[in-house]
């Protein structure tokens, strides 16, 4: 039982760990703002979840289970939250999402208002 615990926890800790890092490489990797905040939105706040489940699995202390589950609960509902209202205030500040396929040179064409 205890090896499988290892095993599950492992396997949470990477996969988690890799979703942050494929949230980072969407931060360079996409055109604009509203996609960038996307990719790592849902890439953090999932990848932040399978490390503290993984850290949750590995932990022998009642009190740090508490609070790596408090942790968990708060990231959950802050994460999306948080993406939520800075995507409405670029909204409402006048950044326009990017509209149609990349050109030829490389970067986009401006949407239009």
């Amino acid at each position: 039982m205890n090896l499988a615990l290892e095993i599950i926890s492992g396997l949470c800790l990477l996969i988690g760990s890799f979703l942050c890092f494929s949230g980072g490489i969407g931060i360079i990797r996409f055109p604009d703002f509203y996609t960038r905040m996307h990719a790592v939105s849902v890439t953090d706040t999932l990848g932040a979840s399978l490390v503290l489940i993984g850290l949750m699995l590995q932990s022998p202390n009642g009190l740090v289970l508490i609070k790596l589950i408090l942790i968990l609960v708060c990231t959950l509902f802050i994460n999306p939250s948080a993406s939520h209202a800075l995507a409405k205030a670029a909204l409402q500040n006048g950044l326009l999402p990017l509209q149609g396929k990349p050109d030829e040179q490389g970067g986009n064409k401006p949407s239009k208002p």
